[in-house]
């Protein structure tokens, strides 16, 4: 019986060449280099992984209780307008490390009106009535939010933001800090100016011109 690893010999098939040897060597690594592809392809898949979006301080202005108005419209509170301050879209879109929407979630932002105050009793009852000051959105399938609001105004001892806690039911994800892009109070805040380079890049973003207003893109990641 003929050896199964080398072709007979005949007229028909001669000896094979170094060459040809060679060439039977080339392919048979690469048929190997093929079966053993799919294994080097989960270790690049988990490098591609987002770093979730960095944690920040709740603060003590929370509130005590969820106002009766508390949809995504701060400008407006029950029948009354805010006029004050300069009205901005914030919005974005919430997903996991692998980049998966989180359908179902709800994000809330709150801040301080446009004088630098809370619906807070720690702060002494001063926000304006008309400014909701809380909002709370429900993430549709594509982990989309949008808010209606004031650019952040600073206050004693802090440069503007806006505080976001994005939760699902029965668990609380994230509570962080958006912070103004440029904003020349960002480098006397104790909070801001703690944070690395990456964690800056992740919670300062530009308020920039668009076709219905004024918009700040904030995009968050969490750990689902």
């Amino acid at each position: 019986m003929p050896d199964i690893a080398t072709p007979s010999l005949s007229p028909l098939h001669p000896a094979p060449t170094a060459a040809t040897r060679r060439q039977w060597l080339q392919q048979g690594l690469r048929g190997a280099a093929l079966v053993a592809a799919p294994a080097l392809v989960q270790p690049a898949a988990a490098q591609a992984r987002a770093m979730p979006t960095p944690r920040q301080t709740e603060g003590p202005y929370y509130p005590v209780d969820i106002p009766a108005d508390s949809d995504g419209d701060l400008l407006r509170n029950g029948m009354l307008r805010y006029t004050q301050g300069e009205a901005v879209w914030v919005e974005g879109r919430v997903t996991d490390t692998q980049g998966v929407p989180l359908s179902g979630g709800t994000v809330e932002i709150w801040q301080c009106d446009a004088d630098g105050h809370y619906h807070h009793p720690g702060d002494g009852g001063k926000a304006a009535p008309a400014f909701q000051g809380f909002g709370r959105v429900v993430l549709g399938r594509d982990g989309r939010y949008r808010f209606r609001t004031i650019r952040p105004a600073p206050y004693t001892g802090r440069t503007p933001h806006i505080h976001f806690k994005v939760r699902l039911p029965g668990r609380e994800l994230l509570t962080t800090q958006m912070y103004v892009a440029g904003d020349p109070g960002n480098t006397r805040d104790y909070l801001w100016s703690r944070l690395g380079d990456a964690e800056r890049a992740a919670l300062t973003v530009p308020f920039a011109p668009s076709p219905d207003g004024v918009r700040a893109q904030f995009a968050l990641v969490v750990q689902a």
